[in-house]
């Protein structure tokens, strides 16, 4: 075993520019942490100094054993290991959230802290929550969705309601909801019966899985691992990404109880180590979040079987119809959000707003959207090469647009220019808009064959159409929603909200193979353990309280948030991400309550 901190500097290449960083493998507890992958070339490695080496060959050594005794716990047993990972992870929120926080450049009291709150040990610990309530349904001979409702959608598939299914969701995430859609064929009772993945077969040891993690959103390695473990009895080996070593002690000390039996290992450095895991014999499953050129350079020297995470171009579809200021104004700064929460390095970042050019209120959305983008708080372009990124989109369109500090590119274009905008993702604050013809069903099925043929992935879509039309379409609404091969859509919400719930799912829309896998293969997340899943879908408000009462009285949601809080525009977003963070860790509803009130100062 090697010691806690023990670290061997290795030549680490990061799209062709040499740096150097620290590997630690980390076999007591504490772990580290990363970014989204674009590691180098994993599969085309050569043999790694003896030094880094044989830590490595140590560390997977220590899972075999571990893998073995995984299996030798029962469910109540596991149950009780999540409980303590619980604990070790709520003990550290505050440490963790800070340090990610001052790693990207958002110094204290930088309005936009409470993203790193959300996006790190709120979905974290409401993950552990989950996967526990799964296990303790598992283990008391219960289907872990026996009590959850389910439904029908178009083509005959079933649906499986996700969220909200407590009190506090209905009050924390109020108008928001997710469901999962079934793969066609799958009826309701076979979902039931299949519920529960590798934690069905318990004793059956899944061995050994290399997990290549991504730090862009602190929260994706840790939850990639719980997966790992819950779905496939899989213990797991941790490959970070050094972006973000400041978070190294954090995650050893919030994954603590997993590291400690040898359910987990920690490694850091750069794409000869992680080409060496994924040529190792004893790995025998591959997980990626990164990069499609990553994962392009990975499968050829596999021997195993992969499922990847790889991003995408991310469409936002404005279906026309009559919007007051206010919802011009709030709709503005909802696709602000989807481009620029954390900078814009998010592979489901919205970058292309498809609007009708046919829209009587298209220059008054426009002219609200650019104001967006210039007022929403500054802050640092922190990923690696986004800067070069950000210079192929201001060479492609030069009379784009530079929004705020100078920072922001917002592209305007038309669907003949579109194909730089629609095919590459620019991981960094690129916005493009790009005009369709058409109102009503016409543009909306215009506007779903676009992202379907032109924009680069399938990981999620974002549509926003205010209640009146909606309701005017019906049926065409929802087939074409259906008709939107993504694997999250988001009905006036953001398709980060379906990461966000632990028990809707993540990942490409099914049928990436490896040799065509532009937004990867399989999901993640999915704390109830569904099988043969197709989607997500998430549903919002369309309008903020007060206004959202009117939309109610229509059937399409009333929400008790005045703005949510993850909205890059909201003054009050760090501390009340921060409240929602602490309400989860220890359920203080007095403390809640003045989190609640400081909600309404957005």
């Amino acid at each position: 075993m090697i010691a806690p901190g023990a670290d061997i500097v290795v030549c680490h290449r990061r799209n062709g520019s040499p740096k150097e960083s620290a590997v630690t493998t980390t076999a007591g507890p504490e772990p580290r942490q990363k970014t989204p992958t674009d590691e180098a070339p994993a599969g085309a490695s050569t043999a790694l100094p003896d030094a880094v080496q044989a830590p490595l060959d140590a560390a997977i050594a220590d899972l075999q054993t571990g893998a073995r005794a995984w299996s030798l716990l029962t469910l109540a047993q596991r149950r009780a290991l999540l409980r303590r990972v619980r604990a070790t992870t709520a003990a550290v929120a505050e440490e963790w959230a800070d340090t990610a926080s001052e790693s990207k450049g958002l110094a204290p009291g930088h309005p936009l802290r409470g993203e790193e709150w959300l996006s790190g040990p709120y979905a974290a610990l409401v993950a552990v929550d989950a996967y526990a309530d799964t296990l303790g349904a598992l283990a008391a001979g219960r289907s872990p969705i026996a009590g959850v409702r389910t439904g029908t959608a178009p083509g005959g598939r079933t649906v499986v309601h996700t969220s909200p299914l407590t009190a506090t969701d209905r009050l924390l995430l109020s108008g928001y909801s997710t469901e999962v859609w079934l793969e066609p064929g799958v009826t309701a009772e076979a979902a039931r019966r299949a519920a529960g993945l590798g934690q069905r077969h318990p004793s059956t040891p899944g061995g050994v899985g290399l997990v290549l993690g991504a730090g862009n959103i602190t929260s994706i390695p840790y939850l990639d691992v719980l997966y790992e473990l819950m779905a496939f009895n899989r213990v797991a080996i941790l490959k970070l990404n050094p972006t973000q070593n400041a978070l190294v002690g954090v995650f050893e000390r919030a994954l603590a109880p997993l590291i400690e039996p040898g359910f987990l290992r920690i490694v850091t450095g750069g794409g000869d180590v992680g080409g060496s895991l994924t040529g190792h014999p004893g790995i025998s499953h591959v997980h990626i979040t990164g990069s499609e050129a990553t994962f392009r350079a990975i499968v050829p020297g596999l021997s195993v079987p992969i499922t990847a995470e790889l991003g995408g171009v991310s469409p936002i579809i404005i279906v026309p119809g009559e919007w007051s200021a206010a919802d011009l104004r709030y709709q503005a700064e909802h696709v602000v959000t989807m481009r620029l929460h954390n900078s814009g390095h998010n592979c489901i970042a919205g970058q292309v707003v498809l609007l009708s050019s046919d829209w009587p209120q298209r220059a008054d959305f426009l002219e609200e959207l650019r104001a967006a983008y210039d007022r929403a708080p500054e802050r640092p372009v922190w990923y690696p090469n986004s800067e070069s990124k950000m210079d192929a989109a201001r060479d492609a369109y030069p009379d784009a647009a530079r929004c705020g500090d100078g920072s922001r590119t917002l592209v305007e274009t038309s669907p003949g220019e579109a194909e730089p905008l629609e095919t590459t993702e620019y991981f960094s604050p690129v916005l493009g808009v790009v005009a369709l013809p058409g109102t009503g069903q016409e543009f909306l099925d215009t506007a779903v064959a676009h992202a379907n043929d032109r924009l680069t992935g399938t990981l999620g879509a974002n549509v926003l159409i205010d209640p009146a039309t909606q309701s005017a379409l019906r049926a065409g609404f929802e087939r074409a929603v259906a008709d939107l091969h993504y694997g999250t859509v988001a009905v006036n919400a953001w398709t980060a909200f379906g990461f966000l719930t632990p028990t809707a799912t993540w990942g490409a829309y099914p049928g990436g193979t490896l040799d065509d896998a532009p937004s990867g293969i399989g999901i993640v997340h999915n704390a109830f353990l569904l099988d043969q899943v197709e989607r997500t879908l998430v549903r919002g408000p369309f309008r903020p309280f007060p206004r959202s009462a009117t939309s109610a009285l229509r059937g399409y949601g009333l929400s008790v948030l005045p703005k949510p809080p993850w909205f890059v525009t909201s003054r009050t977003g760090a501390a009340v991400c921060e409240g929602f963070t602490r309400f989860r860790i220890d359920g203080n509803g007095a403390a809640m309550s003045v989190v609640l009130v400081k909600a309404f100062g957005a």
